[in-house]
């Protein structure tokens, strides 16, 4: 049997996955106790997580290992940190600050496609716009699970999340809101047309 992949990303309601972060701090300023501890226990079970070089990176020098103590790291990025982690890019060379990462230099559809019939665990990648669209685009996502935090970042939103992706039917498995302000939406994609 196949291991799920999800893609899992934040967003403001108007469809930035990030934002200038000295104007709304983390989480759009928004994270509440129901969204953390739901995010937590998504994070405690066992995955693979995928990231691009440029999420890579990012996660890297937010978190990796020298610039946070495992004791002083919050649960949710000590949990994602702490997960075996494939990372596709063809400029990444180690060492690296993070404790169990493999980078491939391949086809990300192609690996992707094999990790998905050879894992044992679910993937899920946080992040990593440009591979998820092609990921599915190509049909490896098996779930787009997405937060869409209570703001509209008209003037600081960065990256809008499907800009330049192929269109999709979204079939919805699950939502969920979280401090009665944040929503998750858990869809499944299937291509368009």
């Amino acid at each position: 049997m196949a291991a799920t992949y999800t893609f899992d990303i934040f967003s403001s309601l108007d469809g930035f996955a990030s934002y200038d972060a000295a104007d709304w701090g983390p989480y759009w300023g928004k994270a509440g106790d129901e969204f953390l501890d739901r995010r937590l226990a998504q994070y405690a079970e066992q995955q693979r997580m995928v990231f691009g070089a440029n999420t890579f990176r990012l996660m890297e020098q937010m978190v990796g290992l020298s610039k946070i103590p495992a004791e002083a790291l919050d649960p949710v990025n000590a949990a994602m940190r702490s997960m075996p982690t494939t990372v596709f890019s063809s400029t990444l060379d180690g060492p690296f600050d993070w404790p169990d990462v493999t980078v491939v230099k391949g086809n990300a559809v192609e690996v992707v496609a094999r990790l998905k019939e050879e894992s044992d665990v679910p993937l899920r990648s946080h992040g990593s716009l440009s591979l998820n669209r092609a990921l599915m685009a190509a049909g490896l996502v098996d779930r787009v699970q997405i937060t869409v935090f209570p703001v509209i970042a008209g003037q600081t939103g960065v990256e809008p999340i499907f800009q330049g992706a192929a269109d999709f039917d979204l079939e919805l498995i699950e939502s969920h809101t979280f401090d009665g302000r944040t929503q998750e939406l858990i869809y499944h994609p299937t291509l368009h047309g």
